[in-house]
């Protein structure tokens, strides 16, 4: 993937689609991108990919939806839809300064995330955040729910959305964690390295009440994946909208 040709996409559409878009910052020659569209009276829904650059599966998945019309006028959208574009470009996990920015929302050490959480504080708390990523130890689907206590999708429905691509993973401990259920990881708003907080744990803290991060296996194929993520952020938001 042109990760450059990628960020000229990106922007065009969504400006064609009402989204303001402003560069964070820009490292190694490529922007990272922001974009909000909506009232501020609206619920706010908050997305995000590409954080990892070995997972590319979730900002073309983004991308697909910007182009479907799925971000209407039910909510207000806030999208980063590529935040690691040097590892993106590079196939790696890390940021071009060997840096996993994912475990960076405590310290902040890295540009990027100096960037992203500056920017964050200055919107509006989401309702829901949505965070795209790959595993490739996996062979199906997993999903983690972080809750303060408020309503949520229903887990089967979400993990029924994925199974048109790839059934619940199987595994009983994933990444150090226990599984709560097949394909599901409740997890707590508090980090599980005091040190290394994940853009979830950052969000919690923010005081987001939901956040839901979907893994879709890194060893499908590249359009499985993409389709995967789209269904199971199409689940997510068709139950927001049902619950108002």
């Amino acid at each position: 993937m042109d990760w450059l040709e990628f960020s000229r996409r990106w922007e065009s559409e969504a400006a064609s689609r009402g989204f303001e878009t402003e560069v964070l910052i820009e490292v190694g020659g490529f922007p990272v991108h922001a974009s909000s569209k909506g009232d501020s009276s609206l619920p706010c829904v908050y997305l995000s990919s590409g954080i990892h650059g070995d997972e590319p599966a979730g900002p073309q998945a983004l991308l697909a939806l910007l182009r479907d019309d799925f971000f209407d006028d039910r909510f207000r959208w806030l999208i980063c839809p590529a935040l690691n574009p040097t590892g993106l470009a590079n196939g790696t996990r890390e940021s071009g300064q060997g840096i996993d920015l994912n475990r960076d929302y405590r310290q902040r050490r890295s540009r990027e995330v100096c960037a992203h959480t500056a920017w964050l504080k200055l919107q509006v708390i989401p309702r829901l955040f949505l965070s795209l990523h790959e595993d490739w130890e996996s062979s199906g689907f997993y999903f983690y729910e972080i809750n303060l206590g408020v309503g949520g999708p229903r887990r089967e429905e979400i993990l029924g959305a994925a199974s048109g691509t790839f059934p619940a993973e199987v595994e009983l401990i994933i990444d150090d964690h226990e599984v709560t259920e097949a394909g599901w990881i409740f997890h707590s708003e508090h980090p599980d390295l005091p040190e290394g907080w994940p853009e979830a744990i950052y969000l919690a803290g923010m005081g987001c009440p939901l956040s839901l991060t979907f893994e879709t296996p890194s060893g499908g194929l590249l359009e499985a994946r993409i389709a995967c993520h789209q269904a199971v952020v199409r689940e997510s938001l068709r139950h927001l909208h049902r619950s108002g």
